[in-house]
């Protein structure tokens, strides 16, 4: 990753916050900091599979219920405790306790997924883990759930954290890390949240490496000899949930509109600097189960207007739309944009606008939504995005009504198919019939930069955007 060993390496980002690893989240900064501290039975290699970590194999009977984890025998924790079996069952029974909370209204997760699970250490080095209904997509949680050992949580990682500040976080090189040893002996997290700011550090070289670099930084940057930017697809879906529970929004007639009225180039050019592509439906080309033959709404405001004819609101319409002001932080000027589109072809837009991000996910996660809610989906996991959002049966947390009973069948069959390619071409299918009835005014995908400077020049980032020290 480094060109050459160094006594420090010094990462600018938007935050260094340090919170309990078995709380979900999906904010970069805070799983760029976890996995250099924090392993899982399985880790993602760079195309999105799954390769050993803490297990080094794993096999689930056809049940797709029962699996069985073998682990590695020459792991240590920070605080020296060798890894064993029993710190595999506390951990993930950890995780979906309920003294383990949420952020932004995912309270709960993994205790919604695994809280009917069986887990036994058969020996020293085998975990088996039998869940309550078939879940052939079981490794989508386990890459998430760090292992940790006694009260101070001690992992496994690369570092080991030895300061933690405000502003500041230090860590150190584990010196019994059972892996290649990362480059650099220390690494020292700057919070920084104005981007001009972590550019400037970057160019002063106070820091070897920024994120969130946009486009008119990366500019700057690539100026100077010996920077670059490295720029990724990132696994983020802007998008706009429908209330397909009540409303206009519960005629498929009335969402496909919706999607054909957007000229999403536009759209991208001006909010994002071009740095993001189109989506052709609720997954983006890193998720397992997207499908890149599905074709993308096209811009067709005659094709919008027919269909609102159709629809019977062909005299005008009048739609409440909700966003947030942060996550995502474009928000606000996304729904003025798409209510000057939305104009051209009839339909006036009330923007309804939640300074309180927390309780904006909670007004969603109680589907108390008006019309249209902006919404950033960010699961990497394709099982859990199309469970968790589309499935009638279920109702999940993100649910907003949408109801397609082929969808539900293809969704509860590729659980419980363990064959990779068959559930793939399941998902697929899915995805298909749910592009077509468009529960979701499909966006963009946002592409992620990084600023890097001459010690960092070989950076490579995980597929879920997180940074990879080792």
């Amino acid at each position: 990753m480094l060109q050459n060993s160094l006594d420090e390496l010094r990462v600018c980002q938007l935050s260094v916050e340090w919170k309990d690893p078995h709380i979900w989240s999906d904010d970069r900064d805070r799983l760029s900091i976890r996995s250099a501290v924090y392993e899982s039975l399985v880790r993602y290699d760079a195309a999105g599979r799954y390769r050993p970590a803490l297990a080094e194999r794993w096999h689930v009977a056809n049940d797709a219920r029962t699996w069985t984890f073998a682990l590695r025998s020459d792991v240590s924790f920070h605080n020296g405790k060798p890894l064993d079996a029993e710190d595999v069952v506390t951990s993930l029974d950890r995780a979906r306790g309920s003294g383990i909370a949420g952020e932004l209204g995912t309270d709960g997760l993994y205790r919604g997924y695994l809280g009917s699970a069986e887990m036994q250490a058969l020996d020293r080095r085998t975990v088996q883990v039998v869940t309550g209904t078939p879940m052939a997509d079981l490794l989508d949680l386990l890459v998430e759930i760090p292992i940790v050992s006694g009260e101070e949580l001690a992992g496994t990682g690369p570092y080991q954290r030895i300061e933690t500040g405000t502003d500041q976080l230090v860590m150190e090189r584990h010196a019994a890390y059972w892996g290649y040893p990362p480059a650099a002996r220390r690494v020292r997290w700057q919070a920084e949240r104005d981007p001009r700011a972590r550019i400037d550090a970057l160019l002063a070289g106070k820091a070897d490496i920024v994120s969130e670099v946009n486009p008119a930084g990366a500019r700057q940057i690539e100026t100077r000899p010996g920077h670059r930017v490295m720029v990724k697809d990132g696994k983020v879906c802007v998008i706009f949930m429908c209330n397909a529970s009540q409303g206009v929004c519960g005629d498929r007639r009335m969402r496909q509109a919706l999607n054909y009225a957007l000229d999403r180039a536009q759209i991208i050019g001006e909010i994002k600097g071009g740095a993001a592509r189109p989506l052709n439906g609720p997954l983006t080309p890193l998720h397992y189960g997207h499908d890149p033959a599905t074709a993308p709404y096209p811009h067709d405001p005659a094709k919008a207007r027919a269909l609102l004819a159709a629809a019977g609101c062909g005299d005008g319409l009048s739609l409440v739309v909700d966003i947030p002001t942060t996550h995502p932080d474009e928000a606000p000027r996304l729904a003025e944009l798409m209510a000057e589109q939305y104009a051209a072809v009839g339909i006036n837009t009330e923007i309804a606008t939640f300074g309180d991000r927390p309780a904006y996910a909670e007004m969603v996660k109680a589907k108390r939504i008006d019309d249209l809610c902006c919404f950033d989906s960010s699961p990497l996991s394709t099982w859990r995005v199309l469970r968790e959002k589309f499935h009638a049966g279920v109702r999940g947390a993100w649910w907003q009504g949408y109801s397609n009973p082929k969808v539900d069948a293809l969704l509860d069959l590729a659980a419980a198919t363990v064959d990779d390619a068959g559930r793939q071409a399941l998902y697929r299918r899915a995805y298909r019939l749910i592009r077509d009835d468009a529960p979701w005014v499909f966006l963009y995908s946002p592409s992620l930069g990084w600023g890097l400077g001459p010690r960092a020049a070989a950076l490579e980032p995980g597929i879920d955007g997180a940074l990879r020290l080792s």
